[in-house]
């Protein structure tokens, strides 16, 4: 019965024909099919991303200081194809960066606070955002939809620290008011889940 379907019934792959199991090369026969991407931009590049590149991703978020060797036995490649894989990776804009992971309290940053600030009518974007960048203790700022304009993460060695830090951002051109938010703690905390 196998073989009378393998008769009926050609595999194609976009259009060209697809050797069947025994004529593929052991790469093309155990590798996953690859996405194309059709346009330019993010979802392309989602698009494009295959289970290997994705398991790889994965392990680098666990460990980043893994060895090509190491993640090459988690996803099943060789170390060389990995270095390859991840460099294409890197390419591409998918890993950005490798960081070290600070604790900030160990520093004695111990109050996190997210400060929501309320833009005013007459506001010049790029003027209140530097102003905001100027201010070392906003460790993060999103442009965000609602009723506040921008959501800040800001991280204080103490309460009256963070006060200073509140006065600053008054003082930015371009913010009307802010609200404050102190984390009491962080339940949960990882990455973006590929």
């Amino acid at each position: 019965m196998l073989s009378l379907l393998r008769c009926q019934f050609t595999l194609t792959n976009r259009g060209l024909h697809v050797p069947d199991r025994r004529n593929r090369s052991r790469k093309t026969g155990t590798s996953p099919n690859k996405v194309v991407p059709i346009n330019e931009g993010a979802e392309a590049l989602r698009a494009s991303l295959d289970d290997t590149d994705l398991a790889i991703v994965r392990a680098l978020q666990a460990n980043a200081r893994a060895t090509y060797t190491e993640i090459g036995r988690a996803v099943g490649l060789s170390a060389a194809s990995v270095h390859e894989r991840v460099h294409r990776l890197e390419a591409r804009g998918v890993i950005r960066g490798y960081r070290a992971e600070i604790d900030p309290e160990v520093l004695g940053l111990e109050v996190l606070s997210l400060v929501s600030v309320l833009s005013s009518d007459s506001i010049d974007a790029a003027a209140t955002e530097a102003g905001m960048a100027a201010i070392g203790q906003v460790e993060t700022a999103y442009n965000v939809a609602g009723e506040d304009s921008y959501l800040l993460v800001v991280r204080t060695h103490s309460i009256a620290e963070l006060s200073e830090v509140l006065q600053r951002l008054q003082a930015v051109d371009g913010v009307a008011r802010t609200r404050t938010s102190v984390v009491l703690a962080t339940p949960v905390r990882r990455g973006p889940v590929v």
